[in-house]
């Protein structure tokens, strides 16, 4: 891409992300340095950006990162962000021609750096794709091209607290559809407890959890008012309204939503894979997301992609996909799962998991069934579609709008803004 035209693409993008920074750095044409210290590809120091400031240098994570740098015959200087922070910063580094030269960013993420010219094509820096999962893989595909690759996934499914449904009379295997889960939300209630809890809230994260029930009677981003999508919200405002699902789901996050189900008093919790060591602790068991009228309801994949920026010095590559590869090697990735909480991406590394830990066989398959939420070629357009989403739930929830009109609403201001 013509540097002029990338510096535009990526100040646009930096607008969308509505940063202030895009502003503070001029949104200039020019192209600067490459970031990195390596020298034509060899030796040398290569930059790494993650979304895990969590993880310091005594870290099993740190530690993998740099015996891979080590490996690549390189030392890797490594940054976590915050993941929002991340996005932030690795546009502003692409405008000004100091990318890092290998990036970890939340999959949705990926078609905005993709959009905006920041990032090289697995064709182009040369890192293997042919055993991940497809649906996996397509959070990093735009319009053919692939931008990364992951480094697993996470996803949803509901936790159950066993105690509460053999008190209520409900069997956990009698779960198949809508109609069968509210049945057993509608005994719970009738023996003292809470049916359900989950996040309901205005971010990304009440869109997060709304798609399973969303996809699951049948319903498309690109309808969000819809006769399915009408549905499913129905179906949450109904547990509202009949006291199945407490009122705070419109506030919480999924932090808070899991709190009120650690307090042994909430028969049912949509939530990740990243509770599955804290639900163990607690004695709580898994089922999928079931679909209107059964089966698995699609569930959205989260994690990270590992991607590389463009460089002025493309001898870089090689080494980048090198570090890549390790990091993302089935061995390192089932070794270091305990800390990140992800599936692995192929088949042979949820083999792997299975073989270490046979109780992750419900995630991965809720992993088998779920969808890039980026994917279809939605890609900088599902921001756009989420935030007039997640709106719709809001009002439905709260009583301002029916959940018909609600979607009517969210279609008609999502169908303007991607006009625009």
């Amino acid at each position: 891409m013509h540097a002029f035209r990338k510096a535009r693409a990526v100040c646009a993008a930096l607008l969308t992300v509505g940063t202030v920074a895009a502003a503070a750095a001029g949104c200039s044409s020019s192209g600067g340095s490459a970031a990195s210290s390596s020298s034509s590809g060899g030796g040398g120091t290569y930059t790494f950006w993650d979304p895990y400031p969590q993880y310091n240098n005594t870290s099993d994570w740190a530690k993998l990162v740099e015996s891979c740098g080590t490996q690549a015959g390189v030392t890797i200087k490594r940054t976590g962000f915050d993941t929002t922070a991340l996005t932030t910063q690795a546009l502003l580094a692409a405008q000004q021609g100091k990318a890092p030269n290998i990036l970890l960013v939340d999959n949705p993420v990926v078609s905005t750096l993709a959009k905006a010219g920041a990032l090289t094509t697995t064709a182009t820096n040369g890192l293997a794709t042919g055993s991940v999962a497809t649906n996996i893989l397509g959070a990093g595909v735009i319009n053919g091209s692939t931008y990364g690759v992951p480094i697993g996934a996470n996803t949803l499914a509901l936790y159950y607290n066993p105690k509460i449904l053999s008190a209520a009379g409900v069997n956990p295997s009698s779960i198949t559809n809508w109609a069968s889960l509210t049945a057993a939300l509608a005994k719970v209630k009738a023996a003292g407890k809470t049916g359900i809890t989950f996040s309901g809230i205005n971010t990304e994260e009440g869109s997060f959890q709304f798609l399973p029930w969303f996809w699951g009677a049948g319903a498309s981003l690109t309808n969000l008012d819809s006769a399915q999508a009408v549905a499913a919200l129905t179906l949450w405002t109904t547990w509202l309204k009949d006291g199945y699902a407490p009122n705070s789901v419109i506030g919480d996050t999924q932090t808070t939503a899991w709190q009120e189900f650690q307090t042994g008093d909430v028969a049912f919790a949509e939530n990740g894979t990243w509770q599955k060591a804290a639900a163990a602790a607690m004695g709580a068991k898994v089922i999928q997301i079931p679909g209107e009228n059964g089966g698995e309801a699609p569930v959205p994949t989260g994690g990270e992609f590992f991607t590389i920026p463009v460089q002025s010095d493309t001898a870089t590559y090689a080494t980048s996909a090198k570090i890549v590869s390790c990091l993302s090697a089935t061995a390192n990735i089932v070794k270091t799962d305990n800390t990140l909480n992800y599936i692995a991406p192929t088949k042979a590394g949820q083999q792997a998991q299975l073989t270490a830990d046979p109780s992750l066989s419900s995630w991965v398959s809720a992993v088998a069934v779920a969808q890039a939420r980026t994917g279809n070629n939605l890609g900088t357009k599902y921001p756009v579609i989420s935030q007039q989403m997640w709106t719709a739930v809001q009002k439905a929830e709260s009583g301002a709008a029916t959940p018909a009109a609600a979607l009517a609403a969210a279609q008609s201001a999502a169908t303007a803004a991607l006009a625009k």
